[in-house]
């Protein structure tokens, strides 16, 4: 088969979907049917590092992996060895759907194709697992919603960070009403210079890609406001703009490697140093023209560096929650108001630590998937009644990725599904679809200055009690 030279974009819009043929052959049809089959489709670093060698290092006496896609071969094979997976590869998604048959879907692909990938798989009778976003816009979202009806299938939202101690402890003292009725939330999150930044020199940078950082990553901070609330939003009204990154530079190329101006860049990157993103990436180039290390400051860039979002929630709770993607320190702000007090959180803020942070590292720290080992550190949650003094509860950090979210979310999919669940932290297509809208209705505010109403997006109605 004469191999594709697909530009970028054209890549990135089919991510997975190009015509393409079984590439590997093994015994697919001598599985253990005692096994959960997994099928994988989209072989970057997320799908071949969290969704794949994570699931068979901690999981591989309930899963086995009976197929991978994607539209890059190069990448594709890499990623089969990375994973350490015994199973065809393929970069045709419905030939692989229809030859292996697997019980679960997990779709990591470009975030704009979701939604075909998860109605491809909930139409075949395959329950299906994405990664966040549920999708880019609400035409894309409804697609989905009417699937699972149709199919009678599951969707699961990988939503890690409703695991994480800190985050769970919260949402316990919300529950009780420990500060009486929620009345409004402030919410503000703060990327680094490294890691924010490295939305812009990705994908993500497109907003036909990821539908802007508001969708691809603030739906993780959208999604923590509806569990932690417990209702649905109705109302947002947003304001962004792109004034730090992409055109707003001086100069500019096409990527990190061989830059004239890498000497006074302080955002040069050298990708050689980094042995996965070059085997993964760099060495599968010439099969898409995919760049990794793509120049941050290149004009095509159309996404939003700095955010603020207003909604209004069913049960009339009120939210302020803020994005700054060039911030000298990575960490984010919660404050709850009630009518008899307030609590207020936080994370990785430097001069809330004993110890200093090294900002450069800290993203690679929160996002490692090595073993986890239980850490003395802890976070902080501040309890403050009115006329009274206040409370300081100390959560200790659970170990790995996401503040040991990562291994609670995965435990409750492929090793205890059935697990008591009370404070609701597993997610469905209800929770992906409103968390989603939220980023969407303030894209569309942004765009055309006014105030979105949720129910304007898809047919799902707003409800004031989302558990009831």
């Amino acid at each position: 088969m004469k191999k594709q030279q697909l530009n970028r974009r054209q890549f990135l819009a089919t991510s997975g979907l190009a015509t393409g043929a079984l590439l590997a052959t093994p015994a697919y049809a001598m599985t253990n049917r005692n096994k959960r089959k997994l099928a994988l489709v989209g072989t970057g670093i997320r799908g071949t590092s969290f969704w794949g060698k994570r699931i068979l290092e901690q999981y591989a006496d309930l899963v086995e992996f009976v197929g991978l896609c994607d539209i890059n071969p190069g990448r594709l094979d890499f990623g089969k060895s990375y994973i350490g997976a015994d199973c065809p590869v393929f970069t045709d998604f419905d030939l692989m759907m229809t030859t292996v048959k697997p019980d679960l879907l997990i779709v990591t692909t470009v975030d704009a194709t979701h939604h075909e990938f998860i109605i491809k798989g909930l139409d075949l009778g395959c329950d299906v697992l994405t990664e966040k976003p549920l999708t880019t816009d609400e035409i894309k979202c409804q697609g989905i919603l009417d699937a699972e009806r149709r199919s009678g299938k599951k969707l699961i939202m990988g939503f890690n960070y409703r695991w994480a101690p800190h985050f769970t402890k919260l949402k316990e003292l919300l529950a009780v009403e420990r500060v009486g009725k929620l009345t409004s939330v402030d919410f503000h999150w703060y990327l680094n210079v490294y890691h924010g930044a490295s939305y812009f020199r990705r994908w993500h940078g497109l907003r036909d890609m990821g539908g802007t950082l508001l969708v691809h990553k603030a739906t993780h901070h959208f999604d923590l406001l509806n569990w932690w609330i417990d209702s649905d939003p109705v109302e947002v009204v947003a304001h962004g703009e792109l004034e730090h990154y992409g055109h707003n530079n001086p100069f500019r190329s096409g990527k990190c490697r061989g830059c004239p101006h890498k000497d006074k860049c302080k955002f040069y990157w050298d990708i050689t140093n980094d042995k996965m993103a070059m085997k993964l990436y760099v060495e599968n180039e010439h099969y898409d023209g995919y760049i990794r290390d793509r120049c941050l400051w290149n004009e095509d860039i159309d996404i939003y560096d700095k955010m603020a979002v207003q909604i209004k929630y069913a049960n009339d709770v009120q939210v302020s929650y803020s994005l700054t993607t060039y911030s000298p320190y990575e960490g984010w702000r919660v404050a709850f108001n009630g009518f008899t007090g307030r609590i207020d959180s936080w994370q990785d803020i430097p001069w809330r630590r004993e110890e200093k942070v090294n900002q450069a590292e800290l993203h690679a720290q929160e996002m490692s998937q090595k073993a986890e080992k239980e850490f003395s550190d802890y976070d902080e949650v501040m309890v403050m009644d009115n006329f009274s003094d206040y409370e300081k509860i100390r959560v200790p950090r659970g170990g790995g990725g996401h503040g040991g979210g990562d291994r609670r979310l995965q435990d409750k999919i492929f090793r205890n599904p059935g697990m008591a669940d009370p404070y609701q932290h597993a997610a469905g297509s209800r929770d992906g679809a409103m968390s989603v809208l939220i980023g969407i209705a303030a894209r569309k505010s942004i765009e055309e200055n006014r105030m979105v109403r949720i129910e304007e997006l898809t047919d799902l109605q707003p409800a004031a009690m989302r558990n009831t």
